[in-house]
């Protein structure tokens, strides 16, 4: 009996120290999973967990550390075991006991909002650069759809030359004016860039098609020498490869989207950045779940845009020029949309236009003959009559013939603002040329040969918009793309610090697309 007492107090005595042992192991291996599943985390997470147990005095007990870690989240598995040497119950043969300890842990941003806000505008075509940005763009939507969880990161795509072309989809989702089929841009009120949010219930006038930069004939005698607009330089590119696409997760269509861009156009960097930081801010979750409702994006995505405030949320822009502001123009109010004073003869395509502050009954200005007319070019006057005798009474009959009213939409599909403020307006009433164009159109700063240019509105507006978006918390890289000097240092300033700001040339641009997709992965949200 005596005997039996004495072997159950050794095994107590060793499963004491077993205990005590085993809770040390457990311990440091919950103390050093969590600290390796921190995404915040710089060192690599073995080497956490290693660095945990050797200054804990249990090195080499870590038999196993599984990491499994992608864009927003890492998640980390250890397991461990220690032998102990027992210091009584070896006199019934048992030397050492085995203590495991095992332990997961999990750190995730739950949801990923990217804007990817591209230029694509004319000089894009040079050095082979729009070739470039495909091929970055690509290699980035494969880097951050790598190991990423379903339905948790979306990427918008935001093409931007001189306007954005946001598309029939998504011009629906807004109060736009001046409607027409024919482009879908908007002439953003400087009024939108003073805040992250872009109001859905604020009047903002479609860009009109118009061809308001080529030049025309501008002597004081009839021509139609590039009288016609011309295919190139609107400032709203038609081609629905540049629109915009919305909250996207489908790598193939991405990549496909971003191979189809094509260069064209001028350069409005506020522009771009209004409608990508638009996509992220949750005043536009209406316009997202709408757009859900009509098969456009997928319903994981119909809560998008989320708050800003949520920790769970990851939002970040990615604005990329090779350029600088090029001054943005827009066909003015009142030259928009509906009837116009313009006239056209469909017998010989000749034009003419009423004037109505013009004293007289002749109030029709014919340009090819240089005179004034009671009636539009291809009109007649007639004489009706009634009676006979003294009681004859004639009056005359005004008819438009064969010469058709014009609404404005189709004049500027049909003319140059620069021909009409010639031939119809200056030739008619005198003046100078740039008064009258300046009646038709509004230019936001001045053209100085190839640049730099004095665009100080567009400048400004891009760097208010930039301050109040990362007011919000919102992540802005941004990639200077063999850009001038005013667009490198406007882009660094629009950046969130001077290391989200990239600098590159030639085929370095796939290196920062890289790196900041890399950036992207490891941020975690910390409002």
């Amino acid at each position: 009996m005596f005997l039996m007492i004495v072997l159950l107090g050794a095994l107590g005595v060793d499963m004491m120290r077993f205990e005590m042992e085993r809770a040390k192991l457990q311990s440091t291996l919950d103390r050093a999973v969590l600290a390796a599943a921190d995404i915040d985390q710089t060192m690599v997470p073995t080497d956490v967990v290693n660095e945990y147990f050797t200054k804990s005095g249990l090195g080499g007990t870590v038999t196993g550390v599984n990491v499994s870690q992608g864009l927003g989240y890492r998640s980390v598995t250890v397991t461990a075991r220690k032998s102990i040497n027992t210091q009584l119950i070896h006199m019934l043969g048992v030397e050492t006991m085995s203590a495991p300890a095992a332990g997961a842990a999990e750190e995730r941003v739950d949801s990923v909002e990217i804007s990817l806000v591209l230029d694509v505008s004319g000089s894009m075509a040079s050095n082979g650069k729009i070739g470039n940005l495909r091929t970055a763009g690509g290699q980035f939507i494969d880097a951050i759809f790598a190991n990423t969880e379903q339905d948790k990161v979306s990427i918008s795509i935001v093409p931007y030359n001189g306007q954005v072309n946001i598309g029939p989809d998504l011009i629906n989702k807004y109060n736009i004016t001046n409607r027409h089929n024919d482009s879908y841009c908007v002439d953003l009120p400087t009024s939108v860039y003073t805040s992250a949010a872009l109001s859905r219930t604020l009047p903002m006038p479609q860009h009109v098609f118009a061809d308001t930069y080529n030049s025309s004939n501008t002597s004081s005698s009839y021509s139609t020498s590039n009288m016609t607009p011309s295919s190139s330089n609107r400032w709203c590119d038609a081609n629905p490869v540049n629109r915009i696409r919305v909250h996207n997760n489908n790598v193939l269509q991405l990549k496909g989207h971003i191979d189809s861009l094509q260069p064209v156009g001028a350069t409005s960097i506020d522009a771009g950045m209004r409608w990508g930081s638009a996509l992220l801010d949750p005043s536009a979750r209406p316009v997202v779940t709408q757009l859900v409702a009509e098969n456009k994006v997928i319903a994981p995505f119909s809560g998008r845009p989320l708050a800003y405030n949520d920790p769970e949320v990851l939002k970040v822009i990615v604005l990329m020029t090779d350029g600088e502001h090029w001054p943005n123009e827009f066909i003015n109010d009142g030259f928009r949309s509906g009837p116009s004073t313009i006239y056209r003869n469909t017998d010989d395509d000749r034009y003419s236009i009423f004037h109505a502050g013009v004293s007289g009954s002749n109030k029709f200005y014919i340009p090819h003959t240089n005179s004034w007319s009671a009636v539009p070019w291809g009109g007649s006057i007639t004489q009706s009559c009634t009676g006979s005798g003294w009681r004859r009474v004639c009056t005359d009959v005004y008819s438009d013939g064969d010469a058709i009213r014009l609404n404005w939409e189709t004049v500027w599909k049909e003319l140059r603002v620069q021909w009409v403020a010639n031939q119809l307006y200056r030739r008619a009433l005198g003046g100078t040329l740039n008064s009258w164009i300046d009646m038709l159109r509004t230019r936001e700063g001045t053209v100085i040969g190839s640049g730099p240019h004095e665009v100080s509105t567009m400048n400004n507006r891009l760097l208010n918009l930039c301050s109040r978006v990362k007011e919000q918390g919102v992540v802005i890289y941004t990639v200077a793309f063999e850009a001038p000097t005013i667009g490198r240092n406007l882009l660094r300033d629009c950046a969130s610090s001077p290391n989200h700001a990239f600098d590159v040339d030639g085929l370095e641009i796939a290196s920062a697309f890289s790196s900041i997709a890399t950036s992207i992965r490891k941020l975690r949200l910390t409002q």
